[in-house]
């Protein structure tokens, strides 16, 4: 279906965030949409603009499978609710009409949120990351709100939400990776921990949280980012962060113990413990640089450790 990003239309629906309809500049809530069924009628056509949808299914969805005997008669009431409020004196010919025992909102005379969105999204597919960040940062300020907020207690609203929910976390993470080849190191960041907070297990997104912070120099934060993610993996799937990522934290250990001798040797000294919790042989690892001595003692690994971290307790 091909239309443009902002097409001119009759009314515009609103489905994230409470439902809100805007006709000739009057803004119809919820409430004043008719009947609960009657507005979640109206949601169900926006989930589907342009697409007809049967007038069996709204009924199985509005009454899950267990429709009263009436059913077919009381949805035709709603509909003429519905199109009593947004197509006033426009009867079946306005933007919500029937066709063949289905009804369909016509995307020429409506636009919603959800689909500007998603379309949003597209148009950035397969462009260069000046012009792709720019419309996927578009696309996120239309998603500020969970979809369909007000609907909380409907499995077919809870499905269209996650699913929703789990596209702006894929974007979140597409806008942090352009951003950061981009150089907007700290909107990097900000799209990135986005990312990450709705969508815990997405590596999309802890990636380019790491690369983000390694962008700005923020070393530290950026290797406790990356061991929030590797506890994370292994506890819930049992498994390390995949090579970029893997990649990504042996710079920063470069990076910071280039610039601090002290942490150098604390680094040194885990990496040579870490060797030694994983060896069943007992051989004991070579160690470059511990306390400035050549060494191959475990002990003097764990003493630079314990001093480490006993001045920094100190310090706190």
């Amino acid at each position: 279906m091909n239309r443009s990003i902002g097409p001119s239309v009759g009314i515009s629906i609103k489905l994230i965030g409470p439902l809100r309809v805007e006709r000739e500049g009057q803004v119809l809530t919820a409430a004043k949409l008719g009947s609960p069924k009657a507005r979640q009628i109206l949601e169900i056509l926006a989930l589907q603009l342009g697409r007809p949808v049967p007038r069996e299914q709204i009924i199985n969805i509005l009454w899950h499978g267990n429709p009263p005997s009436a059913a077919s008669a009381t949805v035709e009431s709603y509909v003429s609710v519905i199109r009593r409020n947004i197509q006033p004196g426009q009867a079946k010919n306005g933007p919500l009409r029937t066709d063949k025992g289905s009804y369909i909102l016509d995307p020429k005379l409506v636009q919603v949120d959800l689909d500007l969105f998603e379309r949003t999204i597209g148009a950035a597919d397969g462009t260069k990351p000046a012009e792709a960040y720019p419309k996927l940062v578009s696309a996120l300020d239309l998603a500020s709100a969970p979809l369909l907020s007000d609907e909380l207690t409907f499995e077919w609203a809870e499905s269209a939400r996650a699913r929703h929910a789990a596209q702006v976390a894929d974007c979140s993470a597409r806008a942090a990776e352009m951003a950061v080849r981009l150089g907007k190191t700290d909107e990097a960041v900000h799209w990135a921990r986005q990312a990450v907070a709705a969508e815990p297990l997405n590596e999309r997104g802890w990636t380019a949280l790491v690369d983000g912070l390694e962008q700005g120099a923020r070393y530290i934060e950026a290797l406790q980012a990356y061991d929030n993610c590797r506890l994370l993996f292994r506890r819930e799937l049992h498994c390390n962060p995949g090579p970029l990522l893997q990649a990504a934290h042996a710079r920063l250990l470069r990076c910071t113990s280039d610039e601090d001798a002290e942490l150098d040797e604390v680094l040194s000294a885990l990496l040579c413990l870490n060797d030694r919790v994983k060896s069943r042989t007992g051989k004991a690892c070579t160690l470059k640089q511990v306390g400035g001595y050549d060494t191959t003692v475990y002990e003097t690994a764990g003493s630079v450790i314990d001093s480490f971290l006993r001045r920094a307790l100190a310090s706190a």
